[in-house]
């Protein structure tokens, strides 16, 4: 017993030194990045509010942003973020595509964002949120939809592709987890002490959470500044880090390699891949996404890195567009 206490005061000095190396590595690169901020100014870019909706679904809390009417002759755009992201990360990308009429639903994984707590207890791995956002679609009504995945979300809605084909009209992915590409140095690191994070203050958290976002990288500094302090609000509760060492512990490229196994090109439905040139999960994998799911090319971001839904949501955007144009006219309406 008492060699058991000794590793894990051990564990948890070793986790703190980490901790406190990071918080001044990370204060250093806030101060550089703020500075590059007020350089570089800001601009006028529309932002979508955060219309935030919820509901029941077989015993879950489940929360999205919806903006637009659902008509029955539009197919509806769905959005899911990754890993430490919520729906916000498409505050951007949503307004540039009001024009379409599409209605646009950022869902939020299940103990994610503002749902961390309907995590806790619960298998929140790949394929278990693909079911989850299954049973979200079909309490919603939604048979069809254009999918569009960052990150994690991306891991999702592969494996959702893989158990319901039937629901796409098309997909985009973003800078997305895929076979192996996957978890980052970081997240590893958390996986591996992940029972330690979980009983860290939400104060010691913040500064390994923050490193692991700057380790992915945005490219545009003034964003970077924004994403950063965003994203951190739901952790920064008492359950966040809870939350957070929940959602390290469910990561596994074992999830993503078993659903393309499953996965093959299909003629009827378009695919877009969009992917930061520097984004540490490698242009590699876009390539093999690419040619595994059919799609006529990788839209590179030159210097773009992994937060592309907020650094160039003009790309995003367009590739979303380009989806909604390939499907014809005779797609079936959703209600």
């Amino acid at each position: 017993m008492d060699n058991h206490r000794s590793r894990k005061s051990s564990g948890l000095g070793r986790l703190a030194l980490l901790g406190t190396a990071a918080w001044f590595a990370y204060a250093a690169y806030q101060k550089r990045q703020a500075l590059k901020a007020r350089r570089s100014g800001t601009d006028d870019m529309p932002v979508a509010p955060a219309l935030s909706r919820s509901a029941l679904v077989e015993g879950i809390l489940m929360r999205w942003e919806e903006h637009g009417e659902r008509t029955s002759g539009k197919l509806p755009i769905v959005m899911v973020h990754g890993i430490p992201t919520n729906p916000r990360i498409w505050r951007y990308v949503i307004p540039q595509l009001e024009a379409s009429g599409a209605p646009r639903l950022a869902w939020e994984m299940v103990g994610y964002g503002y749902s961390i707590d309907e995590g806790l207890g619960r298998a929140i791995s790949i394929p278990a949120q693909a079911e989850y956002l299954q049973s979200w679609l079909e309490a919603q009504g939604i048979e069809r939809a254009v999918f569009v995945g960052h990150d994690v979300g991306g891991g999702v809605v592969q494996a959702l592709l893989a158990a319901h084909p039937e629901r796409f009209a098309g997909l985009v992915l973003v800078d997305s987890v895929a076979f192996d590409n996957w978890p980052v140095p970081m997240m590893k690191l958390v996986q591996q002490s992940h029972s330690l994070v979980g009983m860290l203050p939400p104060a010691a958290l913040k500064p390994l959470l923050h490193t692991g976002i700057r380790d992915l990288g945005h490219d545009d500094a003034a964003r970077g500044v924004e994403s950063a302090t965003l994203l951190w609000e739901p952790y920064s509760r008492p359950t966040g880090p809870a939350g957070f060492a929940n959602q390290a512990r469910y990561l596994s490229a074992a999830d993503t390699m078993e659903a393309a196994s499953r996965l093959e090109t299909r003629p009827d439905l378009p695919v877009r891949i969009v992917w930061g040139e520097k984004d540490p999960l490698g242009l590699e994998s876009a390539e093999r996404l690419a040619m595994l799911l059919g799609a006529p090319r990788v839209e590179t971001i030159p210097g773009g890195k992994h937060f592309n839904p907020e650094d160039h949501p003009d790309i995003v955007a367009e590739a979303i567009r380009e989806v909604l144009e390939a499907l014809t006219d005779h797609s079936p309406a959703i209600s």
